[in-house]
């Protein structure tokens, strides 16, 4: 007796020939809070990724049918939310866990073409001085443009010899480094440093060190935790604060750095991809890099479109390898010292 077998191939599924896809889903056949609590986005911010990002996702080749750019946005959406290829996932869209696969690659890689539109600081000096209005606002830090911090996301080992994506905890991680303003839209982020570099390392090798560096952005700086070294355009805590100033002043860089941590825990509350509750990302570096690049593009579109970043429930990141202190090195900077005693002066004292 001779049993057919049919053979599905997930790029017939995916590429497709001609304007033909597979539309098992509809967006207009489930309720808002159904979307909500799969994909985590209501239903007009999904509509909006599809304008956005649907030329990029409708590729037609010499192929039968092709999974359409709403059901390959859903399929994203889906892993980057709850962190895995649940079976009742691509089950819920009509496609295979492979297809799923194939589906967050695409979206993710349209996402990080896109990611210098959606991720940077104001072009102009009106703007600019909006950022240290609402700094200064928060806790009476002046000339303060955005806070600096690093965050590790866990990733599968790139192979038994490589230790650089070994961090201080004994994991495999990349080393995230990001600039968020008041509201936590990031204006800087860089996703691709192996884990085993120290915080004070990713930024001194940064692309946005070399920006203030070359004083790109004059008068003004960016705050950092004690993992930092403190810079002419980077202001760290004291270590020992004495004076009633020294207190007044570490009391307001806390206040204010504490608005990236809990940016980090948004971003781990809602892409539950990063947090490292369902195990590692299961990629290469690279591809984890435009993972976590595309979340995070995923997080200022939807302040853009209004959506309250901070009503996920607050969840922890990935357990954070412990800070060291550099205390002992700041004096090395002699005009940096000097700036932050004039700010503790002027503004504290």
């Amino acid at each position: 007796m001779v049993i057919p077998i049919t053979v599905l191939d997930c790029d017939l599924l995916l590429y497709g020939r001609g304007h033909r896809t597979l539309d098992r889903f509809k967006l207009d056949d489930v309720t808002d809070d159904y979307l909500m609590s799969v994909y985590g986005f209501p239903r007009q911010f999904i509509y909006y990724l599809v304008e956005l990002l649907g030329a990029s996702l409708s590729r037609p080749t010499q192929r039968s049918r092709a999974i359409s750019p709403e059901t390959q946005i859903l399929a994203a959406l889906g892993f980057y939310t709850s962190g895995s290829f649940q079976t009742r996932m691509g089950d819920a869209i009509g496609i295979s866990q492979a297809s799923m696969s194939r589906c967050v690659a695409n979206v993710t890689e349209a996402l990080v073409e896109r990611a210098s539109q959606f991720i940077h600081f104001p072009a102009d000096e009106a703007s600019m001085q909006a950022l240290k209005d609402e700094f200064y606002g928060l806790a009476g830090m002046p000339g303060v443009i955005g806070v600096v911090d690093c965050i590790h996301v866990a990733i599968k080992a790139p192979n038994a010899e490589d230790l650089s994506y070994v961090n201080r905890k004994g994991l495999h991680s990349l080393n995230c480094l990001m600039v968020c303003d008041i509201r936590g839209a990031l204006m800087t982020v860089e996703t691709n440093w192996p884990g085993s570099l120290q915080d004070y390392a990713v930024l001194q090798q940064s692309s946005l060190s070399s920006q203030f560096e070359a004083g790109m952005h004059k008068d003004s700086w960016l705050l950092g935790d004690s993992s930092f070294f403190l810079r002419t355009w980077l202001m760290t805590p004291l270590h020992i604060p004495e004076t009633p100033a020294e207190y007044r002043y570490n009391m307001a860089h806390s206040a204010t750095h504490s608005v990236i941590e809990k940016t980090f825990r948004t971003l781990c509350a809602r892409f539950r991809c990063l947090d490292g509750s369902k195990g590692a990302l299961q990629y290469s570096p690279e591809k984890s890099s435009h993972i976590i690049l595309a979340c995070c593009v995923l997080h200022n579109i939807s302040l853009e479109h209004g959506m309250d970043v901070w009503s996920s429930p607050m969840t922890g990141p990935m357990e954070q390898p412990p800070e060291e202190e550099y205390e002992h090195m700041e004096s090395l900077d002699l005009e940096a010292d000097r700036i932050r005693q004039e700010l503790m002066l002027t503004h504290f004292s």
